[in-house]
């Protein structure tokens, strides 16, 4: 799934990937940052009321999805003014592959800066429902190549993904 984040991962629309994969000829391959000399243990999930099993999802059908990818200083100026106003066709494609609520958020940790996106899933089949952003061809074709340019992929990101899914500890609805 690349992770949009939008892969939509949108790793799409605010995120310029898709929870999508793409189609070999249109991925990319970025340099990674150097890993930290300090590995964290691996945990498994802990599930309870506010961290629901598996997918999590309200009682409204609702899946909640979340990545991160580093972000190149030298084209976030770039990246703002893309996101400041998305293409409607990547907002478009976002939108059919029962994406809301999107967001990508931007931080700065030890000297380091980093984009995080945030979306809500309605569909049944998050799959086919992501990976049609890829056919897109304004999506793939342009979106994705000026704003993964902007992005540093991180250690640990799937293969054929541009942002690192991140996993739900809590969920309050």
């Amino acid at each position: 799934m690349k992770s949009l984040g939008l892969l939509l991962p949108l790793a799409l629309l605010a995120g310029c990937s898709t929870p999508s994969a793409k189609p070999a000829a249109a991925s990319m391959t970025k340099p990674a940052v150097p890993p930290y000399a300090v590995q964290l243990p691996a945990f498994a999930p802990i599930n309870g009321p506010s961290n629901p099993v598996a997918t999590p999802a309200t009682s409204k059908g609702v899946k909640f999805f979340s990545s991160i990818v580093g972000l190149d200083p030298a084209k976030e100026k770039l990246y703002r003014e893309l996101h400041a106003n998305v293409w409607p066709e990547v907002v478009a494609a976002i939108r059919k592959a029962n994406i809301t609520n999107f967001n990508i958020y931007v931080t700065e940790i030890e000297g380091r800066r980093y984009l995080v996106s945030t979306f809500e899933y309605t569909g049944t089949d998050p799959a086919k429902d992501f990976g049609s952003i890829a056919l897109d061809p304004v999506t793939r074709d342009k979106w994705w190549p000026i704003t993964d340019a902007c992005q540093i992929r991180l250690p640990g990101t799937p293969a054929g993904e541009q942002w690192r899914p991140m996993e739900q500890v809590m969920h309050l609805p």
